[in-house]
C-alpha cells in the first residue's frame, strides 16, 4: 500500500481510482464493509483501491479537551488498511482551515481535481465540510455533475443485530466487555506503543512489566486483563496486564503494564502491540506488597488458563472484507 500526506499533485498511479471515504476509527467490520465495497468496485473496474481519511480525527479539532477515545491511533489505523489490501491511503490533515471547507468545495478539490474519483463509497451516515453539511444524498448529485458514481453502504449489523459502530465499542471497552467489543472490532482491541521505563517495581516483587503508555487510546475498564504480546513484530506471547492508575502506590496517571510469562529479558524501547482477551477484574488498592503478590499469582494462573484456551485460528487472525 502506498501511503500519501496529500491529495494534491497525486501521481497518476495513485489517480482516478474507487475511493472509501471515512474516519475508520477502529477499521471495524462495519467499515471493513465500506472498503470491502470501495474493493470490489476497483476489483470490477480495473482501477486502484484508494481509502481517503483524515487526521487527527475531528473530535480532536473542535474538542481538544475530551477524554482520549481512539480505537487506531493513525499507525494502526493505517496497518489495519494495508491488511485489507488496499492499493492507496490518503491522509487528509485536518485543521480549522480544512474543517471551513464548504462541501461543495471539499467534493471538487479533494475528491475530484485531487484524487480524480472514478467512484466514491461511503458508509450510509457520513457527513462532512463546514458543519458537516454534507450527506450521502449530495455525493449522489455531485456524482452527477463531476462524473464519479456514489454508493452508500447502509447501516451494516453483526448476528445480533447489534450496528457495528466505533461509540458501541467504545462503550464495550469502557465496560470491560471486551466479547463485545472483539465482536464489533471482527479481531480483539489492541493498544500499541513504545515499551518506556517505570519505576521498575515490578522486577523487584518477581513480576517484571512491560508498561505501555495510553496515549490516544480510549481509556478501557481499569483493571487486570488476561493479554497476549508481540514486541518488534515477535510471536504472540502469553501474560497478565495491569490498566489504571496503580492505586496501591498512589499513582494518578492511567497506564499499561504487562508481565509476559516465561520472559526475561530488556524490553525498554521497543514497540509492542497488546491485545486484550479476557477482562479478570477491576483494578483495586492493596494495602502490603504480600496482598499484591499473592492476587498477582492468582490473577497469573487465570490468565494461563483462559489464554491456552485461545486456538491458533482467533490468535492470529482478523475478519475482513474485500475483494
Amino acid at each position: 500500500m502506498r501511503l500519501f500526506r496529500h491529495y494534491q499533485s497525486l501521481p497518476p498511479e495513485a489517480r482516478s481510482g474507487a475511493v472509501a471515504i471515512g474516519n475508520f476509527d477502529g477499521v471495524h467490520l462495519g467499515h471493513q464493509a465500506v472498503i470491502g465495497e470501495a474493493g470490489r468496485i476497483a476489483h470490477d473496474r480495473g482501477i486502484p483501491w484508494s481509502v481517503l481519511t483524515l487526521e487527527p480525527h475531528p473530535r480532536a479539532v473542535f474538542q481538544p479537551d475530551s477524554p482520549p477515545f481512539r480505537l487506531t491511533p493513525f499507525h494502526a489505523k493505517a496497518r489495519l488498511i494495508e491488511a485489507l489490501g488496499v492499493d492507496i491511503l490518503v491522509v487528509v490533515a485536518f485543521d480549522a482551515v480544512f474543517a471551513a471547507l464548504r462541501a461543495t468545495r471539499f467534493v471538487k478539490a479533494v475528491l475530484v481535481e485531487g484524487l480524480g474519483a472514478r467512484a466514491v463509497i461511503s458508509g450510509h451516515d457520513f457527513h462532512f465540510g463546514r458543519g458537516r453539511e454534507g450527506h450521502p444524498d449530495l455525493l449522489l448529485e455531485l456524482g452527477s455533475t463531476y462524473d464519479f458514481d456514489y454508493t452508500c453502504v447502509h447501516e451494516v449489523r453483526g448476528p445480533d443485530g447489534v450496528p457495528y459502530s466505533s461509540t458501541r465499542i467504545r462503550e464495550a471497552l469502557r465496560d470491560g466487555d471486551l466479547a463485545q467489543a472483539s465482536r464489533l472490532l471482527g479481531r480483539p482491541f489492541e493498544i500499541e506503543g513504545r515499551i518506556v521505563e517505570g519505576d521498575r517495581r515490578g522486577r523487584t516483587i518477581g513480576y517484571p512489566t512491560a508498561n505501555v503508555a495510553l496515549g490516544d487510546y480510549v481509556r478501557p475498564a481499569f483493571g487486570v486483563y488476561a493479554v497476549e504480546v508481540a514486541v518488534e513484530n515477535g510471536s504472540w506471547r502469553h501474560g497478565v496486564a495491569n490498566i489504571g492508575v496503580r492505586p496501591s502506590f498512589g499513582g494518578t496517571v492511567a497506564l499499561l503494564e504487562a508481565h509476559l510469562f516465561d520472559v526475561d529479558e530488556d524490553l525498554y524501547g521497543r514497540h509492542a502491540r497488546v491485545r486484550l482477551r479476557h477482562f479478570l477484574r477491576p483494578e483495586k488498592r492493596f494495602d502490603g506488597i504480600d496482598g499484591l503478590k499473592a492476587q498477582i499469582a492468582v490473577d497469573s494462573a487465570r490468565a494461563r488458563h483462559l489464554l491456552a484456551e485461545l486456538t491458533d485460528a482467533p490468535r492470529g487472525s482478523s475478519q475482513s472484507v474485500g475483494p
